[in-house]
């Protein structure tokens, strides 16, 4: 299958409506957190925003489940223990996915995603967030991709050995510029994650390190949970000059639904944002670089959740908020998936 679209959506039509063209997309959310230690298992009903049953209710078809690590000392032991976090999390989530029930299936690659969900299966797909576990040794990373893992994010809150972050740490001792964007570390690390087939995502990282990352990078780059700056002023959106530059380089950018990236609260209160203040943020990046490199995600279970999406069980709100603003089953199937798995694609073809 190489449509937007699984193969019934010929037949319904974009007049069936949204809940027909929401079931009938293959859905993707590009970035889920999972609870560490001890995850109550996603097979069952758990207080989690994204587990099975809430994706079966409503229609999200395949998830990347994220081994996150905050960020920690820069020591070989500190290295070595988030490197340890790192894989225990991918094995994990290849478990929950290998498991006996025919209805999901674990997937390191785009074909076997497709050919999961063509078959009526739940996708789990996983990735790494924080190349922090990496420390200096390019080769957990060819390690994180035989486990599954199908992308790396260079960093997360405070700076690494590879990139400067958007969010600097002063508790760990971060001035605001360590590396003037990536490092030579960095670089070397983006290069073997061609190499191996990892995309690189550079969401969290300081605007130098994502624009070092384009021009770095033989793959497009992607930001698999970001918002617009154009919108709200925040150090984890992006401006208009780095949307330009993931456009430029063939990249993504990924919409999240973390409120706070959405729009300002009142001060001293709770960020309060809806389905619609995210569909501005998806509207705002088309307008500016085309469908062809805008994405969706959540962010769930790690700060995502808004009004109208609250968990995975309230997927289909977000298909019928675009449906509401004109977008039609091309674009949507484009927005959900079709934009990611061409960068999967491309990753993939160029390891080796």
């Amino acid at each position: 299958m190489t449509g937007d679209q699984l193969p019934v959506l010929d037949a319904i039509g974009a007049e069936g409506g949204a809940a027909a063209l929401h079931a009938a997309t293959l859905t993707l959310d590009t970035h889920v957190d999972i609870p560490w230690p001890d995850p109550p298992h996603p097979a069952g009903t758990t207080n989690r925003r994204v587990d099975f049953p809430k994706m079966a209710r409503g229609g999200l078809k395949a998830v990347v489940f994220i081994a996150y690590l905050p960020q920690g000392k820069l020591t070989p032991e500190a290295h070595d223990a988030a490197a340890a976090r790192a894989e225990a999390m991918l094995r994990h989530i290849a478990e929950t996915g290998e498991g006996s029930d025919p209805a999901r299936r674990f997937c390191r690659d785009v074909a076997r995603m497709e050919a999961a969900i063509a078959e009526g299966r739940l996708a789990a797909l996983s990735a790494v967030e924080n190349g922090y576990a990496m420390g200096d040794d390019l080769s957990r990373l060819a390690l994180w991709r035989s486990l599954g893992a199908i992308y790396v994010t260079l960093t997360h809150n405070g700076h690494n050995l590879l990139a400067d972050s958007a969010i600097p740490l002063p508790d760990l001792g971060d001035a605001p510029v360590r590396h003037g964007g990536l490092s030579a570390l960095g670089r070397a690390a983006i290069a073997e994650m061609n190499r191996v087939g990892l995309l690189v995502d550079v969401s969290h990282a300081s605007r130098d390190a994502m624009l070092q990352a384009a021009e770095a990078s033989r793959v497009p780059i992607v930001a698999t949970h970001t918002c617009c700056a154009a919108l709200r002023a925040h150090p984890r959106n992006l401006d208009d000059a780095q949307l330009d530059a993931l456009r430029d380089v063939g990249g993504l950018a990924q919409i999240t639904a973390v409120p706070s990236f959405l729009r300002a609260g009142p001060k001293g209160e709770q960020t309060r944002a809806t389905v619609a203040d995210y569909a501005d943020h998806v509207d705002h990046a088309v307008r500016r670089i085309g469908i062809e490199h805008v994405g969706l995600s959540s962010d769930f279970d790690g700060g995502g959740g808004l009004g109208g999406w609250h968990d995975a069980a309230q997927t289909g709100n977000v298909t019928a908020e675009l449906v509401r603003r004109g977008y039609g089953a091309r674009e949507i199937g484009m927005l959900w998936s079709g934009n990611f798995r061409r960068l999967m694609r491309l990753a993939e073809g160029a390891a080796g």
